[in-house]
């Protein structure tokens, strides 16, 4: 009992240092963020923390969001893998092909593995925001890239669903970051459109949820870090 009281305080105080950092930077980005990513806001914190060369570091121009060809315009089957949960998924690449373009090859790369869903939320928005490879909300590949593919036009994003995150009103910040939504939620449409639909889970939610949605956020709020750790072993396709 005293190890976990422990453990949860440890947390606590991790995601008391993370929203520190979100307050410093808070006044220079809209507050009205749903699912706000990564690639372009991270270029905001840098810049404001003096830190530009952590994201540019090496020669050469920057890295460019891979060509749509890649998602073959075809349905890409596999698993995301944590701990002892796995989600059974599957990608649209002809309903997304850039934004499936795009996360077939950060797959390929490894990029995802090892990294930590940082984000539990729920009530009217239901889901769970993966692939920060920072852990805390401002991380991305180091590129950007839109326009916004596959949105529902009413607005409902049904349990299963796995979407990119992104900034509000701008639908070319999409970088690495997605979301897993796992229970029914309606996600109002700002200026820029929807969120981009790039597949779904096709099986095994009901475990994930159970583990790792279930327990809630470390404060207790319905918008936080999650109380249990999500870490993303691995993620295959094929």
């Amino acid at each position: 009992m005293v190890n976990a009281d422990k453990a949860r305080r440890a947390q606590l105080r991790q995601f008391q240092a993370r929203q520190t950092l979100h307050t410093r930077v808070a006044g220079r980005l809209r507050r009205d963020q749903f699912l706000w990513t990564g690639s372009a806001i991270i270029a905001v914190v840098l810049a404001s923390l003096g830190l530009w060369g952590f994201s540019t570091i090496g020669p050469g121009a920057p890295p460019s969001a891979p060509e749509a060809s890649l998602s073959e315009n075809r349905e890409w089957t596999g698993e995301i893998t944590f701990g002892d949960q796995t989600l059974d998924i599957a990608l649209d690449g002809q309903a997304a092909p850039q934004a499936v373009a795009t996360v077939v090859s950060l797959i390929g790369e490894g990029f995802y593995d090892a990294t930590s869903c940082h984000r539990l939320t729920s009530g009217d928005l239901n889901v769970v925001q993966c692939g920060d490879p920072l852990g805390f909300g401002f991380g991305g590949p180091g590129y950007t890239f839109g326009p916004v593919e596959n949105a529902p036009s009413d607005d409902v994003y049904p349990a299963g669903t796995l979407a990119m995150a992104r900034a509000a009103d701008n639908g070319e910040s999409m970088g690495s970051q997605f979301f897993i939504v796992y229970e029914d939620s309606t996600i109002p449409s700002d200026s820029a459109g929807g969120y981009t639909i790039i597949g779904s889970v096709t099986s095994r939610l009901d475990g994930f949820v159970e583990e790792f949605v279930t327990p809630g956020t470390v404060d207790g709020s319905q918008d936080g870090q999650p109380l249990t750790d999500i870490v993303i072993d691995s993620i295959t396709i094929r």
